[in-house]
This record gives structure tokens, C-alpha cells and sequence, in this order.
């Protein structure tokens, strides 16, 4: 194993001092491991969004802090989720008076860890809801979930239900909105091989040189089925069909291709061009896009693709402006 690192023990802590020094305008609780926006960029009044997981899907979540989108993130250690306290911490750091709304990948730990944040929350008269991501199509009942995995419609929740927050809607319509994008949105991925977690130093799975995995999770959970490696364009195809069988997405959409850590945005592109192609074949538009590392699997190769059904409202909320460390436009 070679990873940039000092130790394994100290690769999430190291991670978020290093996160601090290059974003001054970020508050970040090393010993607590969450973030959030600097104090003077709090709104009275507004609903504070905080989401968290287990660190190694960078830039998901703290890459996500900043106006226009999340006010926290908590960071567990890698593929672990956070534990309420640090949920806790995050939450009372940033609630405005408008209660907290919780945005929450399905996994096991997450969904206990946050249910148990928001209970302890209630005890001190915060009111907050949470929103359940669940949009992967791949499997039911994968190694760390009870029912569908939470993945990239995760950043489509955090930045549409942030811009709604933003301007001032209450908690309901915010969590309402949330709730909206997650269920207009499918995700698919695809492993050309496993990760590393620094811990193990080594792979997570085996894959033969010419094998891939079709419906891999973020975590390295097996998908569907294992597949010899195929040109860009069947892999592309293949995502795609599994996404629309799943949902009709006629009409305008965002869509992202994601990078799972380890595929040059070189590659990115060149699938991006076939998950156009085959959208358009099925009468489907893209009316906004990303293309890049969004959601990822520490060092895995291969990538995701995420549809979001997309109406007038929804592309505005899109096109609100937003300052994150990883995205950012409109400001």
C-alpha cells in the first residue's frame, strides 16, 4: 500500500487540519471531526442542513459546507459512520432558531447514529427533521444497508434543499424539498476494481484483470453481478438502462457522472459523451450536468451515474448560487 499519509490511525484527523488550512472561511472542529460555516456566516432564523458519513467519499460531505449548501458535516473515520455526539456538536453549532434538518445516506449506522442525534436534539427543544437518501437502484439489502443505498442523489439533495433553505423557507418545505429530490433521482455505479482503506492496506474485494462489478456501493459492497471489461460506451449503456427501468426520466434532467476516486476525469468525459448519447436516444435531456469526483470510493476506479427528474423549480434551485470547497458557481 502507498497512500499519501502519516498513519493510518491519524488519516481522517490530518485530513480535516489540512481541510482548515486551505479554507480559512470554514470552521473545523478537528477533535470533534465535524464543520461547518464560520460563525459570522450564520443566518438568524434560517434552517440549518447538516449531513455527515464515513470519511473516504471525499469531496461528500465536508467539501459540500458553505453557503448554498450545507452548514455542517460530520466526518466518522473511514467507511464508519459519525456518532451522535459529533451529529449533536454540529447541530447546536449551527441552528439559527429554525430548527435542523438532517440529510442522511442509507446505511445502518448513519440512519441510528442520526436518529439517535435527533432525539438528543429534541431533548433541548431544537426541532429537526431528517430526509432518508436511498436513491441506488443497483441492490436491496446490500452489506451495510436494509433496503436501497444513499449515493449521489446525496449532493442533489444537499445543494437544491440548501439553495431552498437559503432563502429563508422553514423546515418542512426545506425537508419537503429534500425528500422531492431524492425521489426524483436513481444512481448506478460501476467498480473496475477495489479500494485500499488505509487500515487494511489492502484491497477490499478481488476482481479478475478483466473483471468489473456492475451496481458497486461507495463502500466496496458487491453489486449485481461481475462482467468482463467492456468499451465505455456498453458500461455507459448499461448504467443508464438500469436507472430508467427503475424510473421514466422523459423529459429534462441534471445528470452527473461521478468518478469513484481512481478514473481520470480523461475517462470521466468519454463516458459522460455516452450517457449522453444514450439519454437522447431515450428522449431524455440533460439540462445540467457534472463531471468529475463528487462521491467517491477512496482509490476505487470506475465511476457513477446519477439522474435527477428536473422541473423548472428545481433547475432554479439548481442555479442558485453556492461556495463550497468543491462547488461553487453564482457567487
Amino acid at each position: 500500500m502507498k497512500k499519501l499519509i502519516n498513519a493510518p490511525e491519524a488519516v481522517v484527523a490530518d485530513a480535516l487540519a489540512g481541510l482548515a488550512a486551505a479554507h480559512p472561511e470554514l470552521s473545523v472542529d478537528v477533535e470533534r471531526r465535524f464543520v461547518h460555516r464560520a460563525a459570522h456566516a450564520a443566518t438568524a432564523g434560517k434552517v440549518a442542513l447538516v449531513s455527515g458519513g464515513g470519511s473516504g467519499h471525499e469531496p461528500l460531505h465536508a467539501g459540500f459546507v458553505g453557503p448554498g449548501m450545507l452548514d455542517a458535516a460530520c466526518a466518522g473515520e473511514v467507511f464508519t459512520s459519525p456518532v451522535p455526539d459529533q451529529m449533536l456538536a454540529a447541530a447546536q453549532a449551527t441552528q439559527a432558531g429554525a430548527g435542523v434538518l438532517f440529510l442522511v445516506k442509507n446505511y445502518t449506522g448513519d440512519v441510528l447514529n442520526f436518529q439517535m442525534a435527533a432525539e438528543l436534539l429534541e431533548d433541548e427543544g431544537i426541532e429537526s427533521r431528517s430526509v432518508l437518501i436511498n436513491d441506488d437502484v443497483a441492490v436491496e439489502d446490500s452489506l451495510y444497508t436494509a433496503g436501497r443505498r444513499g449515493t449521489g442523489a446525496t449532493l442533489f439533495a444537499e445543494k437544491i434543499a440548501g439553495a431552498l433553505a437559503e432563502r429563508g423557507a422553514d423546515l418542512p418545505s426545506v425537508a419537503a424539498m429534500a425528500a422531492r429530490v431524492n425521489a426524483e433521482s436513481r444512481s448506478f455505479g460501476i467498480a473496475l476494481g477495489p479500494c485500499t482503506t488505509p487500515a487494511a492496506g489492502r484491497p477490499g474485494f478481488e476482481l479478475g484483470e478483466d473483471e468489473i462489478e456492475l451496481g458497486i456501493g461507495i463502500h466496496g459492497e458487491p453489486g449485481r453481478r461481475r462482467a468482463p471489461m467492456a468499451p465505455a460506451a456498453e458500461l455507459a449503456e448499461a448504467a443508464v438502462d438500469a436507472i430508467c427501468a427503475d424510473l421514466d426520466f422523459t423529459g429534462e434532467t441534471i445528470a452527473m457522472v461521478n468518478g469513484m476516486g481512481a478514473s481520470p476525469l480523461l475517462e470521466l468525459y468519454v463516458v459522460y459523451n455516452e450517457v449522453d448519447k444514450a439519454l437522447k436516444s431515450r428522449g431524455i435531456s440533460i439540462a445540467r450536468n457534472l463531471v468529475g469526483n463528487y462521491v467517491t470510493s477512496l482509490d476505487m476506479p470506475g465511476f457513477s451515474v446519477t439522474l435527477c427528474r428536473a422541473d423548472g423549480d428545481l433547475l432554479e434551485l439548481w442555479d442558485a448560487p453556492v461556495r463550497t470547497p468543491a462547488l461553487r458557481w453564482g457567487m
